[in-house]
């Protein structure tokens, strides 16, 4: 059964190859939504899987990428959206 996460991860996460690693690592896990820059310096994230799926990315959050310092991952269920791919948003 597929559920629907609102994710946002706080931290030293902008200009250190997060969205991009990001995508990378959802595809990889089949997750289908989409990350963007918050204005605040934080990153969000929208996720679409099973929770074996969301679990395993919200893990990879928590790390990030090389140069991520993350600090905090938070999320929240949210209603499904149905998307059909993973992607950046601007």
């Amino acid at each position: 059964m597929k559920k629907h996460y609102n994710i946002t991860v706080s931290g030293t996460v902008q200009g250190v190859w997060y969205r991009k690693n990001t995508l990378e690592k959802a595809i990889e896990l089949g997750v289908t939504g989409y990350v963007k820059n918050l204005i605040n310096g934080n990153v969000y994230i929208e996720a679409e899987g099973t929770k074996e799926q969301l679990q395993a990315l919200l893990d990879w959050c928590a790390i990030g990428p090389e140069y991520a310092k993350v600090d905090q991952v938070s999320f929240e269920e949210g209603a499904l959206m149905s998307f059909a791919r993973f992607e950046i948003e601007r």
